[in-house]
């Protein structure tokens, strides 16, 4: 699924906000622009955020190039668009990839930086498909599969990450039928997770978030597979809002808690969970719906974006290298 188009003057991208109904690709040459785009949901996705960061920087770079405030206007870039959504690494990781490139190696041409910024998309790919490639060992036949939000190809390159997995699995004969998440307040799950399993003729069904335990106690799933946006060095999963509560719910009911992530996603300089910076979202996406109020009008919310669920809860991480097992000391 095509959902990110790199140019050498422009980014374009597929519209999230406008899923499933309405297929829109958006055309971006201003890195501010695509900030704003990140901010208001436009595109995401840890992944996926990191190739857009990368190209941000790229785009930044041909505002500034051949100018003397060249190192100071990518730096005051990088520092803008590495905080547009900072939970998950990879959007200011990736982007600091290309920041390095430019301010380290003056010789380059345009048409170089443009190459870093493929070559981070394409390890996209090649690690998304080590992913899935790692995780089958976890999957029985029929499996009834549980996922929250979306961490498909909308928000990877390539499959994905856990909905990568389910995808290759189905496939393989190893995925019965897939309960999504609707995945609250923006719906990723009932939006965009039911959008791409469509378009492969994967069976499933959308349920309400708070569901899920229990279709968990009737003996109606057999593994959890989630995503993740940062994780730290003791194993603790920073993912969507909901997936700590998921966590407790499977260990709960002794059923296998599967978390898919490139390895790039854990942090070295975050030893344990707590010290995750959360995203904490506008209260409007708790007040209303579809641009409707559904609460008084004096009303306040918390909206957190994401939660972190402790090692502890978790069975195994897959990344593109192998599967890790969380210890209960906390030691990967």
């Amino acid at each position: 699924m095509e959902v990110i188009r790199l140019n050498r003057d422009c980014l374009e991208l597929l519209d999230q906000t406008s899923l499933p109904h309405k297929e829109e690709w958006l055309v971006f040459r201003d890195y501010r622009e695509v900030v704003k785009a990140i901010k208001d949901m436009k595109v995401r996705g840890a992944p996926i955020l990191g190739v857009v960061g990368a190209m941000s920087i790229y785009l930044a770079y041909l505002e500034y190039k051949g100018k003397t405030d060249l190192d100071a206007g990518v730096m005051e870039a990088f520092n803008i668009i590495s905080s547009a959504r900072p939970t998950a690494r990879e959007l200011a990781l990736r982007a600091k990839e290309v920041l390095d490139v430019i301010i380290n190696y003056r010789d380059l041409q345009v048409s170089d930086i443009f190459e870093v910024v493929e070559k981070i998309a394409t390890e996209g790919y090649i690690i998304s498909s080590r992913m899935i490639a790692q995780a089958f060992t976890l999957l029985k036949p029929r499996s009834r599969v549980l996922t929250h939000c979306n961490s498909g190809s909308l928000a990877v390159m390539g499959e994905g990450t856990a909905l990568g997995v389910i995808k290759e699995g189905y496939k393989r004969g190893l995925v019965e039928v897939v309960y999504i998440n609707e995945t609250r307040p923006l719906l990723q799950g009932s939006r965009l997770t039911s959008y791409e399993l469509k378009k492969e003729s994967i069976p499933y069904r959308v349920i309400v978030d708070s569901s899920a335990p229990y279709l968990m106690s009737k003996g109606l799933v057999d593994i959890v597979i989630v995503g993740a946006d940062r994780i730290s060095m003791k194993g603790d999963v920073a993912n969507k809002i909901g997936t700590y509560s998921l966590a407790v719910s499977a260990a709960y009911n002794g059923i296998p808690f599967i978390v898919v992530a490139p390895s790039v996603t854990f942090d070295p300089s975050i030893r344990e969970g707590n010290d995750i910076i959360i995203e904490e979202r506008d209260e409007s996406e708790v007040l209303y719906f579809n641009g409707n109020p559904v609460a008084p009008s004096d009303s306040r919310a918390v909206n957190y974006a994401f939660d972190v669920t402790p090692h502890q809860l978790i069975t195994a991480i897959v990344t593109e290298e192998k599967i890790i097992y969380p210890s209960s000391e906390g030691r990967l």
